[in-house]
């Protein structure tokens, strides 16, 4: 259904897109921000200038209830406390979760349906798709009010740092917003009740680098927001073309990639303004917001959140949401990497202060695909969002305008899904990619035990040398 939705947005003209995109933006502000979204925003913000104290004992006591609530309404959970796998009775807090088991994805992922819980008053839900740092596909329901809530919160460290939702976003993510195909700008959708500019990641290139700068300094557009990959391809670019944002700029914002040194470099350098980091994911289990202070402090009232030591460095996340009992996750290991000194809390002054401080996310840390025409597209987890039946997958590119895609196939993979995915590709990189897909047993996993999702054997293509900007 989708599919038949996008080939049919696909061949419509811009100023229609624009409505396309326009309408869905009214439907999303329409479900997330009401009454209801205003009252948890002020709660939260509330909240994060409570007392240490009162904001473990906020959390301890919600942790509680949501586990005697999961175990008596889950099927997984339910049969593992009836083999006495999953004992809540001595759960009295989150000091007390390692004595229950760590959930992996790949569990998750083959027992969907056992997750779904059981409620006889159950919220209106709708359904979230994530790729995850491994690509493989992973879909659950979320209630109304844990989704309104995650916004709360996220619109909460924005507010810290004077955005308000009023402000106009020149937004790069992973959306393909226009055909592929494309040559000639606008290279951009306007989504007027969202207040975006939502800007093609799969159109970048030195070539329309100046169409996208253009928009931007012509509109007065002050926030950026994205994945540092392409912000950072932007400010590169900007540099290379001589082109001036900086006394515009006020904000920068990213997600769903780690940011690399380098890559908060080259930004600062260029657009006059650090980037400020934020960390999340669908499944809600865990949330880490920068402070203006620059400090990433543990958002402690929105889930119960473990750092466990890894044997192969740095802390494993382990998360558990406490706001959608309609998909539970308990103990669920998000497959990234923290970097923080036990013990460290955030100073007085700002928000959640005495509360647990990290000083670094290792997430994904993906090199850029290059198209036959040059452009380099960072993140593509979109790509595998709706693909369930791929347990992980890994892009490799080793020559311009071809891609490998190694995948780990689940439950379910056929030659119908594997057209499903190269559909996908063509979708977001053009009909011109050539595709290979390799079934392997496993991918390999960096030193430190992740998973790089897109590797580059090209000079041009690297992250490592590409985020610098030099």
């Amino acid at each position: 259904m989708a599919s038949r939705v996008e080939a049919i947005y696909n061949r419509l003209p811009v100023f229609a897109q624009n409505w396309a995109c326009s309408l869905e933006g009214w439907r999303i502000n329409r479900s997330r921000y009401d009454r209801t979204f205003s009252r948890m925003l002020d709660d939260a913000t509330e909240r994060a200038n409570w007392s240490v104290e009162q904001i473990y004992e906020w959390r301890d006591r919600r942790l509680v209830a949501f586990l005697k609530q999961t175990v008596r309404s889950t099927p997984y959970y339910r049969e593992q406390a009836r083999r006495a796998e999953f004992d809540i009775d001595g759960v009295k807090g989150l000091d007390d979760l390692p004595k229950l088991p760590v959930l992996e994805r790949r569990i998750v992922q083959s027992r969907n349906s056992e997750f779904e819980a059981e409620l006889n008053d159950r919220e209106p839900t709708q359904i979230a798709h994530t790729s995850g740092t491994t690509g493989g596909g992973l879909r659950f329901p979320v209630i109304r009010s844990a989704g309104i809530e995650q916004w709360a919160v996220w619109w909460r460290y924005r507010y810290w740092h004077k955005i308000e939702r009023s402000e106009w976003c020149a937004y790069f993510g992973g959306r393909a917003i226009m055909p592929p195909g494309i040559q000639t700008a606008p290279f951009w959708r306007v989504n007027v009740p969202g207040r975006q500019i939502m800007f093609s990641a799969y159109h970048l290139r030195e070539e329309s680098a100046v169409a996208y700068l253009s928009e931007i300094k012509r509109r007065g557009i002050r926030w950026l927001h994205g994945y540092p990959s392409q912000l950072a391809l932007l400010a590169k670019l900007a540099y290379e073309n001589s082109f001036n944002l900086r006394d515009q700029m006020r904000w920068i914002t990213i997600g769903a990639e780690s940011l690399l040194e380098q890559q908060a470099a080259v930004i600062k350098k260029v657009f006059g303004r650090a980037p400020i980091q934020h960390y999340g994911m669908a499944e809600g289990v865990a949330n880490i917001s920068e402070r203006p202070d620059g400090i990433l402090v543990v958002d402690e009232d929105f889930a119960a959140v473990e750092f466990v030591p890894s044997s192969s460095g740095g802390w494993k996340i382990l998360g558990t949401n406490l706001s959608n009992p309609a998909f539970p996750l308990i103990r669920y290991e998000v497959g990234d990497l923290a970097d923080l000194i036990p013990g460290e809390t955030a100073p007085e002054g700002e928000a959640f202060a005495g509360c647990r401080v990290v000083r670094n996310i290792d997430g994904r840390r993906d090199d850029y695909v290059i198209l036959a025409n040059g452009t380099k597209v960072g993140r593509l987890d979109h790509i595998f969002k709706d693909l369930v039946e791929v347990r992980e997958a890994q892009i490799v590119q080793n020559r311009i305008g071809a891609i490998t895609v190694k995948l780990v196939p689940g439950d379910g993979f056929d030659e119908v899904v594997e057209k499903r995915l190269k559909a996908e590709i063509v979708d977001r990189l053009g009909a011109d990619i050539t595709v290979d897909v390799q079934y392997v047993n496993e991918l390999v996993r960096t030193k430190r035990g992740k998973l790089r999702f897109v590797i580059s054997s090209l000079t041009e293509g690297g992250i490592e040398l590409n985020g610098s900007g030099h």
